[in-house]
């Protein structure tokens, strides 16, 4: 297998452990014998448990020796939780090491040039555009910025109308569209909705599984707003932890989410159009249905533009296709 492929099976890997892993980020890891085949994989456990690099040489065992190690992350060089994962692939007799992307963090960088003092051949920037695109794109946001990573995320037709003139809006996308939504609401750390959300739908804004049952990680459900929601209300249930904060703010909102890394914005046209103007929407995944609707109820109201050239630019960075639908991906300029 090549360092490409491995790194693919590494970012799948990443992948699956997405919102799980926090304040650690979510790495993938597959060791190579040393005649290249795959001999062990593995993805950053929960906070306190180990990082993928020792998951992925456990399952390898004595076939790590003369190895190499393909990691999404720069090996650690430092104690935190859990010993340096340098120490790890050392003892373990790998060969060589590839990686995607440097370690930002300054505590725990230095695994590369630690670990070719030590005689091990290092490989970086495999896979580096997937990687810092893909599983490590809020993380590698979250250390540059300090500032949680925000997703709007929303679904439309055709015409930019997020309901039909009477406000029914169930369902504009596919089956194939919605659960891709569940997924990513499974990985992610919170989501944010405005008090007329709340009111005019009553959503749960769960994570479910195909089959309706709730998914492993569930993120904390947030109404933000200066009115008063009922008690009843479906997102107050028990199937997730639940912060309000009376606010419109969304830089308030940001503060009170500080902790969290991934964000998505759920929110209408309303509270859309207030993250929008801020200007602390880090990407847009538009949903897009191939229906017409018309009518007044547009996906976003006010974004602060008056004519055509304080228009905010975007760039698409990323385009596929969900059952009949589009999904887009979308990235300030």
């Amino acid at each position: 297998m090549n360092l490409d492929a491995a790194m693919a099976a590494a970012i799948e890997q990443s992948e699956k452990v997405k919102g799980r892993t926090y304040p650690n980020p979510p790495v993938g890891a597959v060791i190579l014998d040393a005649d290249g085949q795959i001999a062990g994989v593995g993805a950053t456990a929960p906070t306190g448990g180990p990082h993928a690099e020792v998951v992925a040489l456990r399952r390898a065992g004595e076939r790590a020796v003369g190895g190499t190690a393909v990691v999404t992350l720069e090996p650690c060089n430092h104690v935190g939780r859990t010993p340096p994962c340098v120490d790890a692939l050392l003892t373990a007799g790998v060969a060589a090491v590839a990686f995607a992307v440097t370690d930002p963090n300054p505590v725990a960088a230095g695994g590369a040039t630690r670990l070719s003092e030590a005689g091990v051949h290092i490989v970086a920037g495999v896979g580096a555009d997937a990687v810092a695109g893909g599983p490590l794109r809020e993380w590698l946001h979250k250390q540059r910025t300090g500032l949680p990573h925000v997703t709007w995320k929303f679904a439309a037709s055709v015409d930019g109308r997020s309901a039909a003139a009477d406000g029914s809006s169930q369902w504009i996308t596919s089956e194939p569209a919605r659960a891709d939504v569940h997924r990513r609401r499974a990985a992610a750390d919170a989501i944010v909705v405005g008090t007329g959300t709340v009111f005019a739908d009553d959503p749960t804004l769960t994570a479910r599984l195909p089959d309706g049952s709730l998914a492993d990680h569930q993120p904390l459900r947030v109404v933000v707003g200066q009115r008063e929601i009922s008690p009843d209300a479906k997102v107050l249930n028990e199937e997730s932890r639940t912060m309000v904060i009376r606010t419109r703010d969304p830089h308030e909102v940001l503060k009170a989410l500080s902790d969290r890394t991934d964000v998505l914005v759920e929110g209408g046209p309303t509270l859309a159009g207030a993250f929008l103007r801020a200007g602390v929407v880090d990407r847009i995944l538009a949903y897009v249905a191939p229906i017409l609707l018309g009518g007044p109820i547009t996906v976003v109201d006010d974004v602060g533009v008056s004519n055509i050239t304080a228009a905010q630019r975007w760039r698409f960075d990323g385009a596929e296709s969900i059952g009949p639908d589009m999904l887009l991906s979308l990235i300030p300029l």
